[in-house]
């Protein structure tokens, strides 16, 4: 279980993520901006808590890793990486600027700490999942976490790779679904209906959790558990609001890549603040 002080530093961070993509993306004047807020505190529970890593050698070869399939989510992962020290905070007031490292999808090659180039919806699922099974041909003993978005699951290629991942046992892997229930232009269930996910998930051979995704006691917990399934994946579905955190963009399909005008910079930072 964790301490209150553990709990209130892992809010506090969450705080500070936050006023991070906000301030990112309106200088950017682009960006997915709901996609971003809803997944605070998965990556920060991660990074902060969970995972194994090392900011001065992001290649440790004992390093657990992370993958986001839903690559347009970046922001968040890119303020979390910088504030670990993986490369300098500086480097966020050049995101998605040509010529520079912080593009609009992860692109592994350019900045430290990526393990995979992502972006096309559904691909980075299965790629989390090949890197796992090499890892296990290995005989290598470190997780693979990776966070998916709710619209992927709509993708023929998720569930594909569903199946590989029970047929090999990957137990090595432990993933998430931002389950906010909004992609680009709708409701999820509108678009094409998801729910009931979690027994999906159980019928192809997943391990499955149902969670709060803003809440570190439930995120950890269900990691904890997860790693001590032995035999088949596991698949943490984490009920998230899109836009987490600023009350204008919350749960609204067009914020989900709409950048903040100055003073809804001003109203979205103090709303980050106050922890709204």
């Amino acid at each position: 279980m964790l301490s209150e002080k553990k709990l209130k530093q892992l809010r506090d961070k969450a705080v500070q993520i936050r006023m991070s993509i906000v301030e990112m993306i309106w200088q950017a004047k682009s960006g997915h901006s709901g996609a971003s807020l809803g997944t605070v505190e998965i990556m920060v529970a991660l990074y902060y808590h969970i995972m194994r890593h090392k900011p001065g050698n992001p290649r440790w070869p004992e390093r657990d890793r992370f993958v986001l399939s839903k690559g347009h989510g970046v922001p968040a992962l890119y303020a979390v990486l910088a504030d670990c020290g993986y490369f300098p905070k500086e480097d966020l007031k050049k995101f998605r600027q040509i010529g520079q490292h912080l593009q609009g999808h992860p692109y592994h090659r350019e900045t430290p700490g990526l393990e995979a180039t992502t972006g096309s919806l559904g691909q980075g699922l299965s790629i989390g999942l090949g890197m796992a099974l090499a890892a296990k041909l290995r005989q290598e003993r470190h997780f693979y976490y990776i966070l998916c978005g709710d619209g992927e699951m709509q993708e023929g290629q998720i569930w594909e790779a569903a199946m590989l991942g029970r047929k090999y046992k990957l137990d090595n892997v432990i993933a998430f679904v931002d389950r906010n229930y909004y992609q680009h232009c709708d409701h999820t269930e509108k678009i094409m209906p998801l729910d009931p996910l979690a027994p999906r998930w159980e019928s192809f051979g997943w391990d499955t959790f149902e969670i709060d995704g803003h809440d570190f006691s439930q995120i950890i917990d269900a990691v904890e558990k997860a790693k001590a399934v032995k035999d088949k994946p596991s698949m943490i579905i984490a009920r998230t609001t899109k836009g987490k955190g600023v009350s204008f963009m919350e749960n609204l399909p067009g914020c989900h890549g709409k950048p903040l005008s100055e003073d809804e910079l001003h109203r979205a930072m103090e709303e980050v603040a106050r922890g709204i």
